[in-house]
């Protein structure tokens, strides 16, 4: 099997960065891209908290996140990818399991690497990472998260 393009979704917590060790190393095994992405929740399609947004406050506030995630993909990619060979940032907007993999199919990527749960999770395989695993045309490898304490 030949590895040309990894992806490593992110929802930029420490559990999705226990997946990093295995990405920098099959990148130096196999001399891969890294593709990172995250989404940001779309919160447009959510029922109202307090009454109604307008579209106004819902576009600010996805600016201000997209805004923030690309500040805080810049400093992960600078710090944690620094040898890897080629790495291409993504931010998406949407549910993390289809844009994760709309982008397996986008960008052709050979195989996926995350962590089995992210930042909200509460078992040891989460929401995201299963649908991930159930439905992606390559292989997936999920990095156990050890549960807090």
């Amino acid at each position: 099997m030949e590895l040309k393009k990894i992806l490593w979704p992110t929802d930029l917590s420490g559990s999705a960065e226990k997946a990093l060790p295995f990405v920098k190393s099959l990148t130096e095994k196999y001399d891969t891209e890294i593709h990172v992405l995250y989404v940001i929740e779309d919160i447009a399609h959510h029922k109202s908290w307090y009454g109604d947004f307008e579209q106004e406050t819902i576009q600010k506030i996805v600016r201000w996140e997209e805004k923030t995630a690309k500040k805080r993909l810049d400093e992960l990619c600078s710090t944690s990818l620094e040898g890897c060979p080629l790495y291409v940032k993504h931010v998406a907007i949407g549910d993390p399991a289809q844009e994760i993999l709309k982008l397996v199919e986008a960008e052709k990527v050979d195989a996926v690497v995350l962590s089995g749960r992210g930042e909200k999770g509460h078992y040891r395989l989460g929401s995201t990472a299963e649908k991930v695993v159930r439905n992606a045309p390559v292989p997936v490898i999920t990095v156990p998260v050890e549960q807090p304490a």
